[in-house]
């Protein structure tokens, strides 16, 4: 039995997919089995998958229905005590998995690890803004307190035992977009996070990212989920009126203005800061004007994220 089973969801990332494959491969704690889910990839993903030789790869091939799905589907797989994700774009620094390993061996009675990550751009590559104190080389911290600024859980850089999962449930498959927060925010309900606070993992920065907001879509089912949670737990309220904030930003990115008045209605504006609240006070033309800039700051690694 692998102490980790790694999930890989795959589609269409061909011009990524072999430097992430070799970057599970190449940890140099090595009890570990691999998941590639392909989900439907039209391009070059499958054989490039296919060119690894390597009895602890398990590939297997589904039709095209999702990231949440095809995530679950690994995790129904799974052997391991912990599982990690990495998204196929992602890539480990080589002590990823061995340095997680030490750590569930120092703390037996966590269940949820996770680490600093580092974005890289075509400029530079930088370490995001956590709002967490440092102490110490890890801290035990609070998901909703940790995550008011980058979000403490990253896909690709958490090690989770496989009993949560069991407690808390998947990912939920209804959602499309950001179905990997609305699970940390379950997690976050009912565990502590062990953030460690070396660097493992990097996330490559999507300069087209104002792109993608120009076709959002807004999924009222994530927050309704918690609409009489939110109410008793303030720390919750709070994380959630930061992911409306951005929402409504988006909805205004993508001229749905009827959506993001409802969703500002929701928010208690006295939780965000003042940029935040002049922010979602502007009008459309200048918000892609700021977000346009936002994104030529962030190739050099300055600034943070308008939407958080």
């Amino acid at each position: 039995m692998p102490f980790f089973s790694v999930i890989i969801p795959v589609f269409n990332k061909a011009l990524f997919i072999d430097e992430t494959l070799k970057s599970a491969l190449a940890q140099t704690f090595t009890d570990l089995e691999i998941i590639i889910v392909n989900d439907g990839s039209t391009d070059e993903s499958e054989a490039i998958i296919k060119g690894f030789n390597d009895n602890r790869i398990h590939y297997f091939y589904q039709e095209n229905a999702g990231v949440a799905v095809a995530r679950n589907f690994g995790i129904d797989k799974a052997l391991g005590e912990f599982i990690c994700f990495l998204d196929a774009d992602d890539y480990w620094y080589p002590n990823f998995l061995k340095t997680m390993y030490s750590y569930t061996q120092k703390l037996p009675e966590a269940s949820v690890f996770a680490c600093a990550i580092e974005v890289e751009t075509k400029r530079n590559r930088f370490i995001p803004y956590y709002s967490i104190a440092k102490k110490s080389d890890f801290e035990i911290v609070n998901f909703f307190d940790a995550s008011q600024h980058e979000c403490v859980l990253w896909t690709s850089a958490v090690a989770i035992r496989k009993e949560v999962f069991d407690k808390v449930g998947k990912f939920d498959e209804k959602i499309k977009i950001s179905e990997d927060t609305e699970l940390w925010i379950r997690i976050g309900l009912a565990y502590p996070v062990v953030f460690i606070w070396e660097t493992l993992a990097r996330y490559v920065y999507d300069e087209s990212s104002i792109s993608r907001n120009l076709k959002y879509f807004f999924e009222p089912y994530t927050f309704e989920k918690y609409a009489l949670l939110e109410q008793q737990n303030p720390k919750l309220k709070k994380y959630l009126d930061l992911n409306r904030f951005s929402a409504v930003i988006k909805c205004k990115l993508s001229g749905d203005l009827e959506t993001a008045k409802k969703l500002q209605q929701q928010i208690d504006l006295s939780s965000l800061n003042t940029k935040k609240t002049i922010l979602i006070h502007l009008p459309n033309f200048i918000l892609k004007l700021l977000v346009q800039i936002k994104n030529q700051a962030a190739t050099y690694g300055l600034g943070n994220s308008v939407f958080r």
